[in-house]
């Protein structure tokens, strides 16, 4: 078995998808302190899983895991290692230690009386800090929050100009300090910004200091964080100002711990993770669901498509590796706020002929049962026969294969759990596929086009 060639895997696999396993679904439970994971996936059933697991040992699926977190150089295109994750640990290096990193910044943003805090920042540098923000509102603040991503001066006006009068703290994040959005708020808010109001949060210390940002003012971060990868790092200082930020890192070194150790839960949890890497490839490879609906439904999750949205197809998004069986590889990813998205846009997913696949995603909360209801509610309803009604025209579709994520506690731990589990997923997908998930060559060669239709 262990000899068998990846093409001889493959033709098994093609001969399920042509003979159908309609009937057959692989029931799993997944249940920690932090989440519990349910599946509803018609048509992928133990022998998938057990093929797919035979590619992973052939893939090399645990060296490649372990060179992640061991430091090895895994963005071979690029010659980098990918150590966002070691924000998380508890024996980070001074580089990677948030805190001592972040705390004299904090601590001069509270004791100098601003009342709002500005982030500028597109991509990664907006959609981590962003979700953070909405996820640990409790309605009663020291101060307010404002994001503003820049490329449109309309959005920079609507936001700024009701607060200009008022004691404000700018906070500008970019990676490169290349990215012509964040580089455009810098000129637009001109001599409103100094050394003693504004900071930037960089990889870039040289370039900061050409834009006019002393020592004092620059946030400094590695080359080998990611933009998308960057929510763990100071790109979230601003969620760090009324929040023990400690316990986001705690929640996401539990995943990482469970998906390198070797107990009982560690095991059920290493399954969990591969079955969503696995079912996404078999869905999309051999049952044309090339789509993903993502549904949150809490309100304090409704940021969370759009994270993850930026997560997958950024690092998913990259043309197949001729040596690979796969031909398809990332989904697209669209979704929502579900008790919204349910008034849209779900006639389609009901009824409609269009192939996907569904991520719901809930907390049992007393200030949302009814959220929680209509989150367990479609997912029976997407996945599986309703018997709700004899008529032909409400006869729904009930085809589409679901994975219903439970997050026991609705709190900054169980979110930092949540998103290092979906980092997982992605990193084991990639390794499938035989990809590199930490470049975007394609990103640049956008912003590389924009800059010659603006000159």
């Amino acid at each position: 078995m262990k000899n068998r060639s990846s093409k001889s895997i493959y033709l098994d696999l093609k001969k399920l998808s042509k003979t159908g396993n309609s009937n057959k679904k692989l029931s799993f439970k997944f249940k920690s302190e932090l989440l519990d994971y349910q599946s509803y996936l018609q048509n992928f059933s133990s022998q998938h899983y057990k093929l797919f697991e035979e590619l992973a040992l052939k893939l090399n699926l645990q060296d490649s895991i372990n060179d992640l977190f061991n430091g090895e150089i895994v963005n071979k295109t690029e010659n980098r290692q990918a150590l966002h994750h070691q924000y998380r640990s508890n024996q980070t290096t001074s580089d990677f230690d948030f805190k001592k990193i972040t705390e004299p910044f904090i601590k001069r943003i509270k004791q100098d009386g601003y009342k709002n805090i500005i982030t500028f920042g597109i991509g990664g540098s907006y959609e981590g800090p962003k979700l953070l923000q909405e996820f640990t509102n409790k309605g009663s603040r020291k101060f307010n929050y404002y994001f503003i991503s820049g490329p449109d001066k309309d959005e920079f006006n609507a936001i700024l100009k009701p607060i200009s009068d008022q004691k404000n703290f700018y906070i500008f994040s970019s990676k490169s300090l290349s990215t012509d959005e964040t580089l455009s708020c810098l000129r637009w808010l001109g001599t409103k910004r100094d050394s003693t109001n504004s900071i930037v949060i960089t990889a870039n210390s040289e370039k900061a200091k050409t834009l006019g940002f002393d020592e004092n003012s620059i946030v400094p971060f590695p080359e080998t964080v990611g933009g998308r990868y960057s929510i763990w790092s100071p790109i979230s200082l601003s969620a760090a100002l009324e929040n023990n930020f400690s316990k986001f890192l705690k929640g996401g070194l539990s995943a990482d711990k469970m998906l390198l150790g070797g107990t009982k839960i560690d095991l059920q949890y290493q399954k969990f993770i591969k079955i969503l890497a696995f079912s996404d490839l078999w869905f999309s490879n051999f049952l044309n669901k090339k789509n993903r609906v993502v549904l949150s439904y809490n309100w304090k999750l409704r940021s969370l498509v759009t994270y993850i949205q930026q997560l997958e197809m950024e690092s998913l998004g990259k043309k197949a590796n001729s040596k690979s069986i796969f031909k398809a590889t990332g989904q697209s990813i669209f979704g929502g706020f579900g008790s919204t998205a349910q008034h849209s846009y779900f006639q389609l997913l009901h009824q409609g002929t269009a192939e996907f696949c569904t991520d719901i995603i809930y907390s049992t909360s007393s200030n949302s049962p009814l959220s929680s209801a209509q989150a367990k509610g479609q997912a029976a309803l997407l996945s599986s026969d309703f018997k709700g009604s004899a008529n032909l025209l409400e006869k729904t579709n009930s085809n589409s294969p679901v994975n219903l994520f439970h997050l026991n506690k609705l709190s900054i731990e169980g979110l930092g759990f949540l998103l290092a589990t979906w980092e997982h997923r992605v990193f084991i997908t990639a390794s499938m596929l035989q990809i590199n998930p930490f470049d975007q060559y394609g990103v640049a060669a956008g912003k590389l086009i924009v800059k010659k239709f603006l000159s």
